[in-house]
Formats: structure tokens, C-alpha cells, sequence
């Protein structure tokens, strides 16, 4: 199920390798041993209208979302967000350092009460690592 969106501001596509950066944070967020790798899906949204802080055309964002089921326990929780928000800051440090740029990452509970979800990614991805599959 986790769900990971990556906003970015137009000015930036020429500076970020978006394949390394989804793949980068993607591969931390399973790391985090919290999500699982086989509902995990990482998406990127490029944003070609924004206005940043004085509308400078050199201001710059990224902003990540991770999105999961609820009953994480708080620290665990804590610990691995610290752990992909460094995977994101350490990719994007040396844009950081050569221009104005906000980076944001914020983890969202989802309401299960108000997801409707049909999928057999799991199985799948289950069949290709050998696993037994269940259901």
C-alpha cells in the first residue's frame, strides 16, 4: 500500500536525475524494514505553475509525500521518516547547494476507511522472488 509522491518544480527537470531520485528513495523506504517493497509505489509530478517565497525563477522545491496504513508504532515511525528524509536530502544536496531550494517531506496515515483498493501487485511480485503466494 505506502504510497510515495514526489512534487518538483519545473526548474528543476534539467538538474534531477528523476530515475536515480525515485529509485533512491523508493529503495530507503523499504529499507526502513516499516513498508513493505511489495505494495510500495513511487511516483513523481512535475509542477510547471508555483510561486516560491519573492517568485524568483531560481527558487526551487521538493516536496515528498509518503503515504501508509495507519498502526505504526510512533518511533518506529519516526526513526524511518528520519531515514528517507535523508536519503532525499543527501540526493539533493548538490542542487541545494547551488540554488535557492526548499525540500519537504511529510508521512500521512490513510484513512482505510475511505480507500477502495484492488490490486495483485503482491502476488506477483511474490511468483518473481520464489515466495509462495497466498490467497
Amino acid at each position: 500500500m505506502p504510497h510515495i509522491i514526489i512534487e518538483y518544480s519545473s526548474n528543476l527537470r534539467e538538474r534531477l536525475n528523476l530515475e536515480q531520485f525515485v529509485r533512491e528513495v523508493h529503495d530507503a523506504t523499504v529499507q526502513t524494514g516499516e513498508f513493505p517493497m511489495a505494495g510500495l509505489k513511487t511516483r513523481t509530478s512535475e509542477r510547471a505553475c508555483y510561486r516560491i517565497a519573492d517568485g524568483h525563477p531560481d527558487n526551487a522545491f521538493v516536496h515528498v509525500v509518503l503515504r501508509f496504513r495507519p498502526g505504526h508504532d510512533p518511533v518506529k515511525k519516526h526513526a524511518a521518516g528520519e531515514k528517507v528524509f535523508a536519503a532525499i536530502c543527501h540526493h539533493l544536496a548538490s542542487i541545494y547547494e547551488s540554488i535557492p531550494l526548499g525540500i519537504t517531506f511529510e508521512m500521512q496515515e490513510i484513512d482505510t476507511d475511505f480507500r477502495f483498493l484492488k490490486s495483485n501487485l503482491a502476488d506477483y511480485v511474490k511468483r518473481r522472488e520464489g515466495a509462495p503466494v497466498l490467497g
